[in-house]
């Protein structure tokens, strides 16, 4: 079979025939005068979003000011933290109660370091470019999360108003904080990695690595403030009571005032490279040791709009995960599939399946936020209202506006009760899971 040439070099004949093809394209001037002019984005935008995007919705919940995680990648907090605090400012009537999203970051930093140094023992034998190994070590502390993770620190650790935990230079802005995290883990990683491959005892690597936690610690306590062990819980609610109950732990404020089993909800992902009706893991970013599991059940977009739509219908915000940096207006609050028509500014096809975008890396769900609301034609979906975390600056004092196209094409994971999945659906949970990789698209 003969081998198949891999290199070529453009000649000056093949560059002459690419100036050729720009000046048969109809108006090649005026497209490059308006792209330069106003940049690619502005050039493509299509007008008509707005009026795909009002802000109408049939079913709507009464919520509050949005949080704002400022120059943080801790959304999937946020958005944990919304979907809780909604719970209690219904049934509590005050609307604007925001939980501490500073407690159970800091309790976040110190669990993922301890389960990462599980992660460099149990793979210290391996080299350091196995990916699996190059996965850990390419993030060992990052601010990103999941719906579990979330879900894992409010079980262990309960939860604190803000003004229990307020926020920080160092939560508002992590920058520094995760460089220098990151860089203890990674020099530590070295050191355990050492120790074992010096046959060290279990002693002496178990001092190690609480040698290590303790240095841990003293650096978020050092930035973001030690967590309360207990609080007064101080408030008003929107009548103008006003309420005290004193002495509260995290713990015993989560079970007394909050209504949430959080093991009732599911993850329900669309991850169409993948077989639909799967339970699948993914153990590699489980951050509490004997907490609980990042699992998904993977169907079609349709389960994950029924489930969220029904729990919407019942008065409960929506966590959702996605890739907000696609075809999104920060500014203006938008999310729409055809907002920038780049496509069609440039001539090309740039057209991709959802698959095909996840198995390529052109998708990734970089993003959670809480579904608020959704706009029902005939039972159909329109429009969603979605709450993000980016502050009152963004959108409609922080609420964006979803098209259902959207939806369908950049949302990846929905989480609903377990009581909105049909029965086969719910047996499915009783299944072992499929664990995925570290470095899986859902990552």
């Amino acid at each position: 079979m003969p081998e198949t040439k891999t290199e070529h070099e453009l000649t000056a004949a093949e560059t002459a025939e690419l100036r050729a093809d720009l000046q048969k394209q109809p108006a090649h001037d005026v497209v490059a005068r308006a792209v330069i002019k106003n940049g690619v984005l502005n050039a493509a935008e299509d007008p008509q979003a707005a009026v795909r995007l009002n802000r109408t919705f049939s079913v709507e919940l009464d919520t509050g000011k949005v949080s704002n995680q400022k120059h943080s990648g801790r959304c999937w907090l946020f958005s944990t933290l919304n979907v809780v605090r909604h719970q209690f400012a219904a049934k509590y009537h005050v609307k604007d109660f925001e939980l501490s999203q500073s407690y159970l970051f800091f309790w976040d930093k110190v669990e993922r370091a301890n389960i990462f140094y599980d992660r460099i023992l149990a793979t210290a034998t391996k080299p350091l470019d196995d990916r699996e190994v190059a996965a850990y070590l390419d993030s060992p502390n990052g601010d990103g999360g999941q719906w579990a993770m979330g879900a894992a620190l409010i079980q262990k650790y309960g939860v604190v108003p803000v003004s229990a935990m307020p926020e920080s230079f160092n939560t508002n802005d992590t920058t520094g904080f995760g460089a220098a995290l990151n860089l203890k883990l990674r020099k530590d990683a070295l050191t355990l990695r050492q120790l074992v491959a010096d046959g060290a005892s279990d002693a002496d690597i178990a001092a190690e690595r609480a040698a290590d936690m303790k240095e841990v610690y003293r650096m978020a306590a050092y930035s973001f403030g030690e967590p309360p062990t207990t609080f007064d819980l101080e408030y008003k609610d929107d009548d103008k009571g006003y309420h005290l109950d004193a002495g509260l732990t995290p713990k015993g404020f989560f079970d007394k005032y909050f209504d949430v089993d959080l093991d009732d909800y599911v993850v329900l992902s669309n991850s169409p490279e993948k077989p639909f009706d799967k339970l699948y893991s993914l153990p590699s970013q489980d951050n509490i040791v004997g907490g609980k599991h990042i699992t998904f059940l993977n169907e079609p977009m349709n389960v994950l709009k029924a489930a969220a739509i029904a729990q919407l219908q019942a008065g409960d915000a929506v966590w959702f995960g996605n890739d907000v940096l696609q075809q999104m207006s920060r500014e203006r609050g938008f999310l729409d599939s055809n907002l920038f028509k780049t496509a069609d500014l440039f001539g090309v096809d740039l057209s991709l399946t959802k698959a095909q975008r996840l198995a390529t890396g052109e998708a990734e769900v970089s993003h959670a936020m809480t579904l608020t609301g959704v706009d029902l034609v005939k039972g159909d979906p329109t429009r969603w209202k979605v709450e993000n975390s980016w502050g009152e600056k963004n959108g409609e004092k922080g609420y964006f506006v979803m098209t259902d196209d959207w939806m369908n094409d950049f949302v990846y994971e929905v989480v609903v009760r377990k009581e909105f999945l049909t029965a086969a659906q719910q047996a499915l949970l009783e299944t072992t899971p499929q664990a995925l990789p570290a470095w899986d698209s859902l990552a």
